[in-house]
């Protein structure tokens, strides 16, 4: 990439922000950093720059970018980088899928490194690598919407409604999401899973070598004496066991990867076990449809902690799989969108903490879950209004657990 004395632009100054003005600086760019925490009308005179790099949070459909000449640091990697690109997409479950094919990389002795939103920055990354280096990537529809090249091998999780708050509506979510496949070559290869119309309906978008995975087909030397949870969690384990596949990695390796794999922290973590109760912390599940996934996959009572900011979901699905499930015991409502959930939820018990503090809400469930039940902090909803993120919302909860 030739910025040499280029006027360049880096719009949001985020960690993507802060690695493309490295990254540029080491090209001998003249950076400017435009946020709008320092400027509100920070998006005025956009022509004077030669380029402009958008970070993923700023959206790429603005008036003022019209007839300019917009990138990002995703774009300039794939254009940089001459080894291997791992790309996985979904709603739910990339970090997940991420990290474990990075791990059955990692341990059959290849050159690989976890980029994205779950592993470190992307240009960052580039003076490490090599030819022979495969990068394993977490890809959001912020860095997807605008993306004209594809990966090597692109997986596609299922894809439900999310960040309904920033996109248009759910076909710009969905079209977005498309580019993980569309620009492949015939020879990449395109992981899909089959469960599900959406990602099925991607084999069309696809010049390439196309493998459609499954729970369901999933061989059954990777399903049992797992440390992670969850039913929906063998989709993720089907999806890295297919790329190791194409890889062409040893079977004991693989199943020597899934058997020991933990999850990530802050999705269905097991935090610990306190008078016969177990505590995990879902904080992570910021929308409807992982935390069905989390109610699914416990046969215990529960006790569900829900609720939070509005990112425009709909929760209607929500409320009938709670009513449905007879394991489900108690409902702790908290936050912003609290009476949302609660008009879905005809049959449980609802406790109203309203904006309590995490010491209060861990005190209720306590109260309230008998022995040998669960308590899950799984709240389908954002964490903006009471806590700083998400990863705040899960710690908070795993400290108070801790000092019981």
């Amino acid at each position: 990439m030739n910025c040499k004395g280029k006027k360049v632009a880096i719009i949001g100054y985020g960690i993507e922000g802060q690695d493309a003005e490295k990254f540029l600086k080491s090209k001998s760019a003249k950076v400017t950093i435009l946020d709008q925490k320092d400027n509100l009308n920070y998006l005025n005179n956009l022509n004077k720059y030669g380029l402009i790099v958008r970070s993923p949070g700023v959206y790429p459909y603005k008036p003022e970018f019209k007839n300019i000449k917009v990138t990002t640091s995703t774009q300039v990697f794939f254009e940089e980088f001459k080894g291997k690109t791992i790309g996985v997409t979904g709603t739910k479950g990339k970090g997940t899928t991420s990290t474990l094919i990075y791990n059955i990389l990692k341990s059959a002795g290849m050159d690989v490194y976890l980029a994205g939103n779950i592993g470190k920055p992307l240009l960052g990354l580039l003076p490490k690598l090599t030819p022979k280096s495969y990068v394993v990537m977490e890809m959001s529809s912020f860095q997807l919407i605008d993306l004209d090249t594809s990966p090597n091998i692109s997986v596609v999780l299922n894809i439900t409604s999310d960040h309904m708050d920033w996109h248009k509506n759910i076909k710009e979510y969905i079209e977005a999401k498309k580019n993980i496949v569309k620009f492949q070559k015939t020879s990449d290869w395109a992981v899909i899973n089959s469960e599900y119309k959406i990602p099925k309906s991607f084999a069309k978008e696809t010049k390439a070598n196309i493998i459609f995975f499954s729970k369901k087909k999933l061989d059954e030397k990777y399903k049992h004496d797992l440390v992670l949870r969850g039913k929906h969690n063998l989709e993720n384990i089907a999806a890295a066991v297919s790329v190791a596949k194409i890889l062409n990695i040893k079977t004991e390796i693989i199943k020597k990867n899934v058997k020991e794999f933990k999850g990530l922290e802050h999705r269905l973590e097991f935090v610990r076990e306190f008078a016969g109760v177990k505590y995990y912390n879902d904080s992570f599940a910021t929308g409807p449809q992982p935390t069905i996934a989390a109610i699914k996959s416990f046969t215990e009572d529960e006790t569900l902690i829900l609720g939070g900011s509005d990112k425009g979901l709909e929760y209607e699905e929500l409320g009938k799989v709670i009513d449905k499930m007879k394991n489900v015991k108690n409902i702790i409502l908290i936050g912003q969108i609290r009476n949302q959930i609660k008009k879905h939820i005809k049959a449980k018990k609802i406790f109203d903490l309203e904006f309590s503090n995490m010491q209060a809400i861990i005190n209720k469930a306590f109260d309230i879950t008998k022995k040998d039940g669960v308590v899950i902090l799984s709240p389908a909803a954002a964490s903006f209004d009471m806590f700083k993120d998400y990863k705040d919302r899960g710690n908070q909860f795993k400290e108070v657990v801790w000092n019981l």
